[in-house]
């Protein structure tokens, strides 16, 4: 559906005001859609990208600093969301044996085995860009990683 439809608005300024519109629409309607499959597991979507940030670093183990750089949120508080993932059982947080300041955190056997079943669901999840072909893909691509240039 076109976005004027969406949002009922008939006319934008400028494209690039549309552009902006849309992206951010475009941006809430992603997050609400990847929400509804990450909720009924109890995860949000930033501890979602800490377990897959931990997961692309096992078996090492990772510090608050490398996961803090990884993340697609750079506003999230990566200690609070390990907290959270400890309670959860899903990481551990251990004390590192060269240097007793630093923690290390490595995800668990648990959450390995959450992230297989996320996975599948995500698979699914992702059928929905099968709208555009692959070079369409390709060139979203290019063209967002330019405009954030």
């Amino acid at each position: 559906m076109k976005l004027e439809d969406e949002i009922k608005q008939k006319k934008f300024k400028t494209e690039y005001e549309k552009l902006l519109v849309n992206i951010l629409f475009t941006s809430s309607w992603l997050n609400g859609a990847h929400l509804k499959f990450l909720k009924p597991r109890g995860l949000s979507q930033q501890q979602y990208n800490v377990l897959r940030i931990l997961r692309g670093q096992h078996p090492d183990p990772s510090s608050i600093g490398l996961i803090s750089n990884r993340m697609l949120d750079k506003n999230s508080n990566a200690s609070r969301l390990v907290d959270k993932l400890l309670d959860k059982e899903l990481i551990i947080r251990t004390t590192s044996k060269y240097d007793r300041r630093q923690k290390e955190i490595a995800i668990t056997d648990k959450g390995l085995d959450l992230l297989k079943v996320l996975d599948e669901e995500f698979q699914k999840f992702q059928q929905q860009f099968h709208t555009l072909s692959v070079n369409e893909a390709e060139k979203l691509n290019n063209l967002l990683d330019k405009l954030r240039g």
